[in-house]
């Protein structure tokens, strides 16, 4: 019996900076070569301010005549050769591109934070569903190989149940020499480090402690937040939050933090459980090694294990073949990185926010 041809997903990608720039050059490496055969990526659209942007972004990482360059991003909602858009945009305009990618029934990857709010998020879901289109927050950690091992040990239950962890992404933008327009400072486009780092550190939350089978998907019991803030603009230099869960027997709790003015922390993440300990290498975004340590029954180290990845790209390609998946099989969500965890996600920043007091300015968020 012959065996089906891979599904081809064809992607128009919105804004053309560096984010978008690392996510295409991804998705042009061969599938093979992650030992993927049943999907392939191809882009057909790029929308930027102005169709010489947009060119000059398929001449430099694209490089395929056919790819048609658009001074909008309307132009990319509109052509019918695009299946799929992925959102590169400032966070603050998530809401309203992804909101038009759907609306234009095109299926959405939008890059985290997914929106500025919760209240915006479950918009956009109330849309993707009436509409019947595929639409996922781009948390690519989340579907790398070295997460779903993680995952893979913590469930097989030889660590016992988890206690306690630590999630931390930090580093130093130089903001006392940057522009105040820049993205991590600017109010106008949810600058600070919370919005901008804090997903990391929250997906290994919801890896560790939400997904662990023992909680049953139970929500956090308990949010508690301290917030400093630059007097430069005020938006967060520094955040840290804890995450508890209580679901019955099922007690644990997440030490969060992020920081824009100084280095990360190593490792980048520590999973401590009744039978041992998981310790994750920084970057906590793409991490490429981990250490699992076992105890004895005296909680003393007997038997440690590190395991490295490696594999052609830089992680990104990993969530684009889950939306090339969830699309072949008529999928709304993704069972990896569903609406709940994200929406999860933007209410717990929403009450660290509310808690450090940072307001966003008027107009900032479409939906409350």
């Amino acid at each position: 019996m012959a065996s089906l041809k891979p599904l081809e997903l064809r992607w128009g990608i919105i804004a053309t900076g560096r984010i978008s720039r690392d996510f295409v050059l991804d998705l042009l490496v061969d599938p093979k070569t992650r030992d993927v055969h049943d999907v392939s990526h191809k882009v057909t659209a790029v929308g930027s301010r102005s169709t010489e942007k947009a060119q000059e972004f398929i001449d430099q990482y694209v490089k395929d005549g056919a790819v048609k360059a658009y001074g909008s991003y309307e132009g990319v909602y509109d052509d019918p050769n695009v299946d799929a858009i992925y959102i590169g945009t400032p966070h603050t305009h998530h809401y309203t591109n992804a909101r038009d990618g759907i609306l234009a029934g095109k299926h959405v990857l939008c890059e985290k934070p997914v929106t500025c709010n919760a209240a915006e998020l479950k918009s956009l879901v109330a849309l993707a569903q009436e509409r019947k289109v595929f639409f996922m927050e781009a948390l690519w950690t989340r579907f790398q190989p070295l997460t779903r091992e993680v995952r893979r040990i913590a469930d097989s239950g030889v660590l016992g149940e988890p206690v306690l962890m630590h999630a931390d992404l930090a580093f130093d933008a130089d903001i006392e020499n940057i522009p105040k327009t820049h993205r991590m400072l600017d109010p106008q486009l949810g600058g600070g480090a919370l919005l901008d780092l804090g997903p990391y550190p929250t997906i290994w939350a919801i890896v560790g402690l939400y997904e662990h089978p023992s909680n049953k998907l139970a929500q956090p019991s308990a949010v508690t937040a301290a917030m400093v803030k630059t007097p430069i603009t005020g938006v967060d230099s520094a955040t840290s939050w804890t995450v508890s869960f209580s679901n019955g027997d099922f007690a644990a709790h997440a030490n969060l933090s992020v920081s824009m003015v100084i280095p990360s922390n190593e490792p980048g993440v520590t999973i401590r459980y009744r039978k041992g300990v998981i310790k994750v290498a920084s970057p906590i975004f793409c991490p490429k090694s981990f250490t699992v340590q076992y105890f004895n029954e005296k909680g003393k180290v007997y038997k440690e294990e590190t395991r490295v990845y490696e594999y052609v790209g830089s992680g990104w390609h990993f969530q684009a073949d889950e939306v090339a998946r969830c699309v072949r099989d008529g999928k709304l969500q993704s069972d990896l990185w569903g609406w709940d965890k994200s929406i999860l996600e933007m209410t717990v920043f929403d009450e660290v926010r509310r808690q450090g007091g940072y307001v966003l300015p008027p107009g900032v968020e479409k939906v409350q």
